[in-house]
């Protein structure tokens, strides 16, 4: 049966839609490079993502193009990275009445240096077509390498890069070789009518920089095309600076979406969310009694399901239920998920030959759609401030039939240490969550999907204060919001929170309330 060429996922908008976006990967990749941009283009754009393989024909180009537009929107604005650049450029050429715009990531039009224009020397990518003759898999391992090169987090992206590659054939990658040493789009951004944008890395081993003086040279007199130079430091700019390639989508296509910026949509960024449990991964387990025992209350309450293929475990931080997740399906296959890589390590290091571990976000899951049974998260979801988003994901990966049980915080969490905090200063000093009700109405607006939520009120008790801090410290899970003060809390602020804290006091201990909302999200 002959290799499929094109395979799309189509993937609405979260809020108004505003335009259509064709999302297309380079050379041996898949879609799922383009999953940390999702929430941030999901707000304004509904998104088809394309898996696509070059066919090993004479006429293979015009042959793929045809198959894309048969899979894609009638009218969209087409993204290309590296070689999916130059693909995007041809079916703007092929078909200028689909293409609303054109974004080129991290590519050349000529990735061949030809007199008087920067690429690749051919002898480069030349050893590159010989040593796929022999060995695969190494030329694919250098490729990601180059890619990856000059990151400042580069052997994380490197393994990001050889985990999110795509099934291509040993036809598919000798073809897209060939491509990427003969074809020119030069004259196609030239002719174009519509507006294009062409996005470079500042720093790239394949692509030089001096490329950027070129295009622009190139483009001087077409009015709607424009080249810029991202402050990022490696070619694969859609998984090293997702937000600013967000960013700029947004304000080429959609500037005057009502969307707050990628960086800033968030009350907590997810960056210092992955620092600050990354942190915690050696100690978490010492002081999450809290943690377990939710934990176990929310395996009770999954009812008797049909075993599935793949059991996520989302949000699984150190991996402690594996092995009861595990016993409870037994026939299932076990994937951990964090976005937290210290805990994933530490997960790892913990359970050997047990499972598999990924890291992902959960607003951005890099699974196929319709690929998991049965998903678990055990006080995860709070940190997720994008319900919408949330839901949305959830409701693409989960096969039909399929349920998602989760647990996670409310609003009245920590509500003793907020008020004696208020008591203090006005700054904020404790996390807050996301009440039910935009749980519930997020969850309403996702097609497909029925959610039943249950709540209750925990209450831990402490001797002093201080203790409670420590344990939230130690946790990872201390103030991490946008609003909370710079510098050192003041000693007098600190004991004015302490004094007013003390008015809680029961004969027990001093009260911490935790409010635990339970989740049943099924799929219809």
């Amino acid at each position: 049966m002959p290799e499929r060429l094109v395979r799309p996922e189509y993937l609405p908008a979260t809020g108004i839609s505003r335009c259509e976006l064709v999302l297309l990967h380079g050379w041996a990749g898949g879609r799922d490079c383009w999953r940390s941009l999702l929430p941030a283009l999901r707000p304004w754009a509904n998104v088809t993502l394309i898996d696509w393989r070059p066919p090993a024909v004479e006429d293979g180009l015009q042959a793929l193009a045809a198959e894309i537009l048969a899979a894609t929107p009638a009218r969209a604005a087409y993204v290309g990275w590296s070689l999916g650049g130059q693909l995007a450029t041809a079916l703007a050429t092929i078909a200028p009445d689909r293409v609303a715009g054109l974004v080129t990531i991290a590519s050349n039009p000529c990735f061949t240096a030809r007199p008087g224009w920067p690429g690749l020397p051919p002898a480069t990518l030349g050893s590159f077509a010989d040593e796929l003759a022999g060995n695969p898999l190494r030329t694919l391992r250098r490729f990601a390498g180059l890619q990856a090169r000059g990151a400042s987090r580069e052997r994380a992206l490197l393994r990001e890069l050889l985990r999110g590659g795509g099934d291509w054939s040993a036809g598919a990658l000798a073809t897209g070789l060939q491509w990427l040493a003969d074809v020119d789009t030069r004259p196609g951004l030239q002719r174009l009518a519509c507006p294009q944008l062409h996005l470079l890395a500042g720093t790239d081993a394949l692509v030089p920089a001096q490329v950027a003086t070129s295009l622009a040279a190139l483009l001087a007199e077409i009015p709607d095309a424009a080249v810029r130079i991202l402050d990022a430091d490696s070619h694969a700019l859609p998984l090293a600076a997702p937000l600013l390639l967000a960013d700029a989508l947004q304000s080429f296509l959609a500037p005057a979406a009502a969307v707050p910026p990628s960086s800033t949509a968030t009350p907590v960024a997810k960056g210092d969310i992955a620092a600050s449990f990354s942190r915690a991964a050696e100690r978490y387990d010492s002081v999450a009694a809290l943690q377990r025992d939710v934990g176990q209350r929310l395996l009770a309450r999954i009812a008797e399901l049909k075993q599935s293929a793949i059991l996520l475990d989302l949000g699984c931080g150190t991996g402690y239920i594996q092995a009861q997740l595990q016993a409870r399906f037994p026939h299932s296959r076990y994937l951990g998920m964090d976005i937290a890589e210290g805990m994933l390590a530490y997960a790892r290091a913990r359970h050997p030959g047990t499972g598999s571990w990924l890291a992902g976000d959960a607003e951005a899951l890099p699974l196929a759609c319709e690929s998991v049974g049965l998903v678990y998260s055990s006080l995860a979801f709070q940190w997720c401030y994008r319900p919408d988003l949330l839901f949305a994901e959830l409701a693409r990966v989960l096969e039909p039939g399929g349920s998602c049980f989760f647990s996670t915080l409310g609003p009245a969490t920590l509500q003793e240490l907020r008020q004696s905090w208020a008591a203090a200063d006005s700054s904020q000093h404790v996390n807050g969550f996301l009440p039910a009700e935009d749980l519930g109405a997020a969850a309403a607006a996702v097609r497909g999907v029925r959610l039943q939520l249950h709540s209750e009120r925990i209450v831990l008790r402490y001797g002093r204060v201080g203790e409670l801090l420590g344990e939230l410290k130690t946790l990872g899970a201390h103030n991490m919001n946008r609003g909370r003060s710079g510098g050192l809390t003041g000693r007098r602020r600190l004991a004015a929170m302490m004094q007013a804290y003390e008015d809680w006091r029961e004969p027990a201990g001093l009260p911490a309330t935790y409010e635990v909302l339970y989740g049943h999200l099924e799929k219809t």
